[in-house]
């Protein structure tokens, strides 16, 4: 089974994910999730799982930061609560939890437990756990490598967002300089600041320039992409793709989550025999084009997916640069002149940079820009949109789950079908109502088709409907059977 896993920082983009074709995602609990800065109730993980299951989607929640031994009482009440409103796999990184009393739960070992060598994947299969998120340094070879070794146990990779300039899990940066640790969720981002370069003698390198390297954001990653690279991962052994960013908002989560689900789906129909996937019988629906450029956007490498590639820094800003437009070719007391790109157009409200120089849009006439800011700050060079005003407010998903309708004639009246396709769910109904002949066959026929699949309300939608006998209904009764059915399925 291949699944996309999506993050989601509380229920409103777990709730956005999932409509935009997330198989799984993955949030934080009460405590001990890894980030401070999102955590979220029993309550609400109730909400959020109740509403997931509804569409077949799972619900993975973070427990993964390293624990004193005081907390992992209080770490392993929390695993049962979880346990208890029907969450569906625990993400880890304290082995020592394990000799807690947990409940049954299936477990899945966090990247932070710095999964990179078929004797770590081995032994944390031999310690319980089921899946294994491995470390996003690895290339194919590597991945086959624990795949072939450990071919029952579930590989997890991420496939986009925000890289760590060390091994996940073993960065001490942060903890050393500032007592923030990041595997506590405390991680200061040390490495996205301005740093010097210098060498044995204190004194500063020069780029292939000819420049010192001052004050430029060197351990600063791009950020990962490896759309292009689905195929490749999953016959080595990949099963579940991640996108990072549990700190991201919905509009981030919408449109990675659609980009990645087209994109997963293109790829899977190609493949001979074609993967399963639990999203083949949902719908869904955009009322935009995927676009990762379009929000939060470092610029895009593949990392180690193919040994080392270059470039995989971005030494000028550490921020999101977002979308190419075009370039500033020069300015005014008041305004910029730009030069943009075919097909873009720039609106009041958008957020423009260049370089490390932010700015906000006040007006807009052809290829002049009144910026927020004095022009004459703003560097000449190449200009990018980090804020979409205009994409931002198309973002819209909707899922539907996919349902098969029959009805046939019995002696007494009706029986009505409604089946799910994605699991195979069905409710049947007998009804009794007179057998009364359709003055017009087709349309009588056309007319309990279109009723029976009108479900609009509900998060179903109709695939086929067959309707096997030459009676007439009435448009009220056939609205009635279809609540009913559809409430229990």
């Amino acid at each position: 089974m291949i699944t996309l896993l999506s993050p989601a920082k509380n229920i409103a983009v777990a709730r956005a994910a999932i409509q935009a074709g997330a198989d799984a995602v993955y949030i934080g609990g009460p405590a001990f999730g890894a980030r401070q800065a999102a955590a979220n109730s029993i309550d609400d993980l109730q909400q959020l799982t109740q509403y997931a299951h509804q569409y077949g989607v799972q619900v993975l929640v973070t427990l993964n930061t390293l624990l004193t031994p005081h907390e992992r009482k209080e770490a392993a009440q929390i695993a049962r609560q979880l346990y208890q409103i029907g969450v569906d796999a625990l993400i880890i990184q304290d082995l020592n939890l394990l000799d807690e009393d947990l409940p049954p739960i299936r477990l899945h070992a966090s990247t932070q437990c710095d999964n990179r060598s078929v004797e770590q994947v081995q032994y944390l299969q031999q310690r319980g756990f089921q899946r294994v998120v491995l470390a996003r340094e690895l290339n194919l070879q590597e991945i086959q490598a624990i795949h072939e070794a450990v071919p029952d146990m579930e590989l997890e990779a991420f496939i986009h967002g925000a890289l760590c300039v060390s091994y996940s899990g073993k960065c001490y940066i942060s903890e050393v300089l500032q007592n923030r640790s990041a595997n506590r969720g405390q991680c200061a981002q040390l490495c996205r600041m301005r740093y010097d370069l210098l060498d044995a003698n204190s004194q500063e390198v020069l780029d292939s320039h000819g420049q010192p390297v001052h004050q430029r954001y060197v351990l600063s990653l791009q950020d990962m992409q490896r759309d292009r690279y689905i195929r490749e991962m999953i016959e080595a052994g990949i099963t579940t793709f991640k996108i990072e960013g549990r700190l991201k908002d919905a509009d981030y989560v919408t449109n990675l989550t659609a980009f990645y689900r087209q994109r997963i789906d293109a790829v899977l129909q190609t493949m001979t025999p074609q993967p399963a996937t639990s999203a083949l019988n949902h719908r869904f629906t955009y009322s935009f084009t995927p676009d990762p450029e379009r929000t939060f956007h470092r610029g895009a490498t593949d990392y180690f997916l193919h040994q080392r590639t270059r470039p995989m820094a971005s030494w000028q800003t550490p921020k999101s640069t977002g979308q190419r437009i075009g370039e500033v070719v020069g300015y005014t007391d008041r305004q910029l002149r730009v030069r943009l790109l075919p097909y873009i157009q720039i609106q009041n409200g958008d957020g423009l940079c260049v370089g490390e120089k932010g700015f906000a849009v006040n007006g807009v006439a052809n290829e002049l820009i009144t910026p927020n800011v004095p022009p004459r700050t703003i560097p000449i060079g190449a200009l990018y949109r980090n804020l979409d005003t205009a994409f931002r407010q198309s973002l819209h998903a909707e899922r539907r789950v996919l349902v098969d309708i029959e009805m046939d004639s019995t002696e007494q009246g009706y029986r009505l079908t409604y089946k799910r396709l994605d699991n195979l769910t069905q409710i049947t109904r007998q009804y009794d109502a007179p057998h009364e002949p359709a003055q017009n066959i087709e349309r009588a026929r056309q007319t309990i088709i279109n009723q029976l699949g009108k479900l609009g309300d509900t998060i179903f939608a109709a695939r086929n409907t067959t309707v096997n006998h030459p009676y007439f209904l009435p448009i009220s009764l056939l609205n009635q059977w279809r609540r009913d059915l559809t409430a229990h399925l």
